[in-house]
């Protein structure tokens, strides 16, 4: 791992980022630097957009932090793994975690679905996107997961790409060694879809529907029923390290 300066504070801006670029702070950020983090002209930040790296740039401004002038290139722009995490929402906090978490693993794109027993029927992705923003801000990110509209669970089977992995985790499974099983699978060549389901489970025609699904592994999770927040890292982390970025020497 390259190592971070994570004493500095960072910001995610909207805008281009190169060598001498002013980029205009919008109200909350003039506040959030100003008055929450007391700093004030000359003083500096990371900050990042997704597409350009991450960057020092020095704040400016008379009365309040308006702008910033980029100055320096501390990183340079990475991409995530081809990791999908693919889930029925949560309500309000426990989503908001569910969020956060899928970025910190080093999720791509995170996919609400609807199912049968799905706790929810409306997802905020105004609200989801901003938990990424900050879950990005406060880890060292500097790529951002794309945040899918929510669909329901048979269309976005029909819709996907057959030539991706689909980790299925499955409670109803038979419980095995989940890491050999992953380390022994050749099909994740085309990116990994992580599904999990809600609270209660799948019924059992959603069940029937994916295990006919082409490019499949049904997965348990342990011995143990596992809420579906946790559930969600507990599978990130067994996906990352045996087929994601986590075996990675460089």
């Amino acid at each position: 791992m390259p190592e971070l300066d994570f004493r500095s504070p960072r910001l995610f801006v909207d805008a281009a980022l190169s060598a001498g670029a002013t980029v205009e702070l919008d109200r909350n950020q003039s506040n959030y630097l100003g008055n929450v983090l007391r700093l004030a002209a000359g003083d500096t930040v990371l900050v990042f957009n997704g597409r350009d790296g991450e960057w020092r740039a020095a704040i400016s401004g008379r009365k309040r932090a308006d702008t910033l002038t980029i100055d320096t290139q501390m990183r340079t722009q990475d991409r995530l793994p081809d990791i999908a995490y693919v889930f029925a929402p949560l309500k309000h906090a426990r989503l908001d975690y569910m969020v956060q978490k899928a970025v910190e693993m080093g999720a791509a794109r995170l996919q609400p679905v609807l199912t049968r027993f799905t706790q929810v029927s409306r997802v905020n992705g105004e609200r989801m996107r901003a938990n990424v923003i900050e879950a990005a801000e406060q880890c060292g990110i500097i790529s951002l997961a794309e945040v899918a509209d929510p669909v329901a669970l048979d269309r976005f089977l029909a819709a996907r790409d057959q030539a991706r992995l689909l980790v299925f985790c499955d409670e109803a499974a038979e419980v095995a060694d989940p890491v050999r099983a992953l380390q022994a699978t050749t099909a994740a060549n085309a990116g990994i879809d992580v599904l999990i389901g809600p609270e209660g489970g799948f019924a059992e025609e959603e069940r029937t529907l994916l295990t006919r699904q082409p490019n499949i592994l049904r997965l348990a999770l342990g011995p143990r029923i596992l809420r579906a927040d946790t559930a969600g890292v507990a599978a990130l982390a067994l996906v990352q390290a045996a087929l994601g970025d986590w075996g990675r020497t460089a």
